[in-house]
């Protein structure tokens, strides 16, 4: 006779079902993939190991439309889980973000074995259409109109314990000609500050000791109630919240750069002094033509009120080279913003073609062969300006927080890495006592290259965290995560340049 114990003993267990997400595009994607993490985590879900490479339960794409090739990566990869699909009873793929927008029903069609295609608007339905897909057996495809809850409100599983994004707005306004991000993403819409405060607050409370403000365009914030001085109020807001060390914000857009955010900035010790503000040309006419609402002038003058406000901020930006109607000339005046601006890093992308863009269809489209040539003279005269701006760097003191996963030498070389208060990256060596990620150590800088700089000397000091108290505590907590997102633009605490990337420049600003 068999007891009630060793019945429920035979009773199978059932595995947890594995997910993947796999991210392009921009930081507001990137935000979106934390929610989707939180979402199917919320479900029941649990992450895949590293290196599943779509060896999962399921598997979610977050696309990118920005770039003229986005679709046939998106395609190629569908197409390479096809054959996993079959020999795994079960398995689901879903498809969504800026290109799931824009395709719809076109991905089904390319892709039957697909079951869930979503939008921008409505991330939060996922595990819903997932369990639809299942229970009825066909494909899902639910694309919202308009947003239907920030991403912030949504769960979420954070790629980092000490640093998190928080969503201040989505959408954009802007009319920019090579820019389809508005179009998908819809029109801006502000999050209420008191709602955006309390996001941090519970996140500082967490242990999370940095912050990056996150909008299409950051500085806009605020034209939903018609003030115009909300975003400075804001970082001065954030001043105020006890365990916040770091603010950053992206992307700013020129047009609503105003001279009390610069005063906030300046102000604010926490907001830490670093800029990254598209530029995408140097040219008037070629700002023109790509509906960008500032020129020349306005832009290098923004610069110099931000050095004289803040002499050790770091700027970085986007440009694009080649242009529909880009002419030599048009080209130099870029040359000569990069030479006056003293970028500490740029974002240097080669034009190409977004369906659906004005651009796309202008006159005057300029040759791959000239546009390959002015890209690499702007990369090798940017490379100079940062090594030349690093070296600067060499002698002083700085506070590192401590980085996870960003040298990726560092084993080798004994070394450990953090981000300076400019968002430089720095590599020290690694001090005899514990350091964990989120922790802040004092270097001394001792030689520069032009993506990083190194202090080779020993470590003047070492102040534990409560951010690093939270990594130990989720490390401890679970196993080791796999990287999960594929990104092509930074992570938290970055941007990093990328001199050699192609595409647009754009993707939210």
């Amino acid at each position: 006779m068999t007891s009630s114990s060793d019945r429920s003993q035979a009773v199978d267990v059932q595995e947890p079902k594995t997910y993947e997400v796999r991210t392009y595009g921009c930081q507001m994607n990137v935000h979106d993939s934390e929610r989707l993490s939180g979402l199917l985590e919320d479900a029941g879900y649990v992450r895949a190991p590293d290196g599943s490479d779509g060896d999962a339960d399921v598997v979610v794409f977050n696309t990118c439309a920005v770039r003229e090739n986005a679709d046939n990566r998106l395609y190629g990869n569908l197409g390479r889980l096809a054959p996993m699909k079959t020999k795994r009873p079960g398995m689901q793929i879903a498809v969504g973000g800026c290109l799931a927008q824009k395709d719809r029903d076109t991905i089904v069609k390319k892709a039957p074995w697909v079951d869930v295609v979503f939008g921008t608007h409505n991330i939060g339905k996922l595990p819903v259409l997932l369990e639809r897909a299942r229970v009825q057996e066909e494909a899902q495809v639910e694309i919202a109109e308009s947003l239907e809850a920030f991403p912030s409100t949504l769960p979420t599983r954070r790629e980092s314990a000490y640093a998190a994004w928080v969503s201040i707005s989505v959408g954009c306004n802007n009319t920019c000609t090579f820019c389809i991000v508005p179009a998908l993403r819809g029109k801006e819409k502000d999050r209420r500050t008191g709602d955006i405060l309390a996001e941090i607050e519970a996140l500082v409370g967490e242990g999370v000791s940095e912050i990056t403000l996150l909008g299409q365009n950051v500085n806009a914030y605020g034209s939903d109630i018609g003030d115009r001085e909300a975003f400075s109020k804001l970082l001065r807001a954030c001043g105020q919240i006890e365990g916040l060390e770091r603010v950053r914000f992206t992307s700013p857009h020129p047009r609503d750069f105003t001279d009390d955010v610069i005063a906030a900035m300046a102000e604010t010790p926490n907001v830490m002094p670093q800029l990254h503000m598209p530029l995408q040309s140097g040219s008037d006419p070629v700002l023109k033509a790509m509906r960008r609402s500032y020129r020349q002038d306005r832009y290098l003058g923004i610069i110099e009120k931000v050095r004289a406000a803040i002499p050790h901020a770091a700027i970085t930006t986007d440009i694009i080279v080649g242009f529909p109607g880009e002419t030599e000339e048009d080209f130099e005046q870029t040359m000569h913003v990069a030479r006056e601006a003293r970028f500490s890093a740029a974002f240097t992308f080669q034009y190409s073609k977004r369906p659906g863009t004005p651009a796309a269809t202008m006159e005057n489209q300029v040759p791959k062969e000239v546009v390959q040539a002015r890209y690499e003279r702007l990369v090798a005269l940017q490379e100079q300006i940062s090594w030349d701006e690093n070296k600067k760097q060499v002698g002083r003191t700085l506070e590192l927080m401590v980085a996870e996963g960003e040298g990726r030498k560092d084993g080798a070389t004994h070394r450990l890495s953090g981000r300076a208060p400019d968002n430089r990256l720095v590599h020290f060596t690694k001090p005899d006592q514990e350091v964990r990620p989120g922790d802040v150590v004092t270097v001394e800088v001792t030689y520069a290259a032009p993506h990083h700089l190194l202090a080779e000397g020993a470590v003047l000091d070492v102040r534990r965290t409560r951010a690093g108290d939270a990594w130990e505590k989720r490390n401890a907590a679970e196993a080791p995560k796999p990287a999960g997102v594929m990104l092509g633009l930074p992570k938290i605490g970055a941007p990093e340049p990328l001199p050699v990337a192609t595409g647009s420049g754009c993707g939210c600003d």
